[in-house]
């Protein structure tokens, strides 16, 4: 990133930390949320295509980077609540909300929950209802994280998200995330692994009330944030729509940018320029060949 990290102290509710993150370009703010285990870095790709327009915010999470570390009794809430004192700290106003992974959990949570705070949403590979067996294989991973001492296995997660052996054309990306991974702060990332284990029933009956436009997508390979999680949550949100990106998998915003970041700079475009978001009916389309609403 051409910027350096920056920090404020945000003071609200549970939290009484710091938040580190990176802004770059002019225009209507935009916050990307990375998921778990990684930092704001990991948005370069959208980064570089959205700053031209926008006012882009990307924030290292409670416990990754060089934000502080969450509640030992974490909450998905609490995540939603960095993002206001954030906000207030920089004096914005509303802003497209753009999370991946465990991130998009966090900006649903803040959608709903402080709605004049969120002039859209992009769920990228989010989780949504999973099932029993995905469930109990997710705790799983939580349960041994949070028993590491800082030797966890790298490799379980990267041959989940990049494909095993790893295609030569994501290798490079593969490797930034295990370079991530392996510098995360252990009790950050076992306690926000815990949320992401947790929480994916969170917004189950919540959704009807998601009034501003969102997107929900995901890749046609994520077996974990699947197009049928995606395509239900589009289908519960009013103003909803759903992206499948056939060939791609769980770490799309780095493995399949170009078509992550043509799809979002259409989504924003789409968004009324007046005082209250534009509605967005569920007919509407973009160009790409797998979207449905």
């Amino acid at each position: 990133m051409s910027e350096e990290p920056r920090v404020v102290n945000c003071l609200r509710g549970r939290l009484s930390g710091k938040t580190r993150y990176r802004r770059e370009g002019s225009g209507e703010p935009v916050i990307l949320i990375h998921g778990v285990g990684l930092d704001a870095s990991i948005w370069q790709p959208q980064i570089e295509v959205l700053r031209d327009r926008y006012d882009v915010i990307a924030v290292d999470m409670l416990g990754h980077g060089g934000s502080s570390l969450p509640p030992s009794d974490a909450q998905l809430r609490d995540y939603a609540e960095q993002l206001v004192a954030l906000a207030e700290a920089l004096g914005l106003g509303n802003a497209h909300v753009i999370g991946h992974s465990m991130g998009a959990l966090v900006a649903i949570e803040l959608a709903l929950s402080y709605p004049h705070r969120v002039r859209s949403v992009v769920a990228l590979n989010a989780v949504y209802c999973r099932t029993p067996e995905q469930r109990a294989a997710v705790e799983a991973r939580a349960a041994a994280i949070a028993a590491e001492d800082g030797g966890a296995s790298l490799e379980e997660p990267i041959a989940r998200w990049f494909g095993n052996p790893i295609p030569p054309a994501h290798r490079e990306q593969a490797a930034q995330v295990r370079r991530l991974l392996a510098s995360a702060d252990r009790i950050g990332y076992a306690r926000s692994y815990h949320v992401f284990a947790t929480s994916d029933m969170a917004h189950r009956g919540r959704l009807p009330r998601l009034a501003v436009p969102a997107l929900f997508m995901t890749g046609g390979n994520d077996r974990n944030s699947s197009p049928a999680m995606s395509r239900a949550m589009a289908t519960a949100a009013p103003n909803g729509r759903c992206a499948v990106l056939e060939d791609a998998g769980h770490m799309m915003p780095l493995t399949a940018a170009g078509e992550v970041n043509r799809q979002l700079r259409s989504f924003l475009a789409s968004i009324g320029n007046a005082g209250e978001p534009a509605q967005l009916t569920k007919g509407e389309d973009t160009d790409h060949a797998s979207i449905s609403h």
